[in-house]
């Protein structure tokens, strides 16, 4: 084990026997574990028989425990940091203290493992070669309209995590910013016991969550197909309707209906000089 380096585990999403050789051993060998909730990765140590201190390590206290941790680092002890499943730092606390540590000149290394986001693209049948992860879309509705109306035009797979209490409204919101055709995969719980990959147009996917109490349960990774070569046609049209509707109604008013009406994305819309006018 190097002294004086940060770790940056990988633990399972799911299935326990996912932690790699090499995770094992890191877990089971630093001074101490930085963990965004110790009593889960307590849960995950002791079913390894590794007994490693936890140091709690969450988005409440980063700011406040990057110092002190640095300093454990910088006397020559070696420590990791874990989220609650995955990698880290994706959808997770740690950037502060990983970017605490790089600042004063402490190694940093990966321990590379499993991440959902990853996983489920492996599976989802859709365009992997380019793709934009979103993660959470924001919770309230209108942020998130408004997030995915800026997204229309990505002609990269997007992909976002979601939760079960707001899973058919953000799917209802995909439909209604990107459109029903859209392809898209659902997979749920992956690696668990009920793990479920769903493949459809949006609005086929939204159907079957909205039909079935299961599927709205655990933990989601929802990837969408980007736009495709049809995508400046939809906007051009998109302007198109705006100007029309922009000579009788405000501008906000009448980038929204066009989007709504062409599925074009707003901003796309709404930001244009040439068609609004607006300096």
């Amino acid at each position: 084990m190097s002294a004086a380096t940060l770790f940056v585990v990988a633990t399972p999403i799911g299935n326990l026997a996912d932690l790699s050789a090499r995770a094992l051993e890191t877990l089971r060998t630093v001074d101490a574990i930085c963990a965004e909730d110790t009593r889960r990765t307590g849960q995950l140590l002791s079913h390894f028989g590794i007994a490693t201190p936890l140091v709690a390590l969450h988005e409440h206290n980063e700011d406040a425990m990057a110092e002190r941790i640095v300093a454990r680092l910088q006397s020559g002890q070696s420590l990791a940091l874990v989220s609650d499943a995955g990698t880290p730092l994706v959808s997770d606390p740690g950037y502060r203290l990983v970017k605490a540590a790089r600042a004063a000149g402490v190694a940093v290394s990966p321990v590379p493992g499993a991440c959902a986001a990853i996983a489920a693209l492996s599976v989802a049948g859709l365009p992997s070669d380019r793709f934009a992860f979103e993660g959470f879309l924001p919770a309230k509705s209108a942020a998130r309209r408004e997030r995915l109306s800026a997204l229309a035009g990505e002609s990269r797979t997007l992909v976002f995590y979601e939760s079960s209490h707001r899973i058919a409204e953000s799917l209802a919101d995909l439909v209604r910013a990107l459109g029903p055709e859209r392809p898209a995969t659902i997979a749920r719980e992956l690696t668990k016991l009920f793990e479920t990959v769903l493949a459809g147009k949006l609005a086929e996917l939204l159907a079957k969550v909205q039909a079935d109490d299961n599927q709205r349960k655990g933990e989601f990774v929802v990837m969408v197909q980007g736009a495709g070569e049809d995508a400046g046609a939809q906007i051009a049209e998109g302007r198109r309707v705006y100007a029309l509707l922009n000579a009788h109604l405000p501008p906000s008013t009448a980038a929204k209906l066009a989007a709504e009406i062409t599925g074009a994305p707003r901003k796309a819309l709404y930001g244009s000089r040439e068609v609004s006018g607006e300096e």
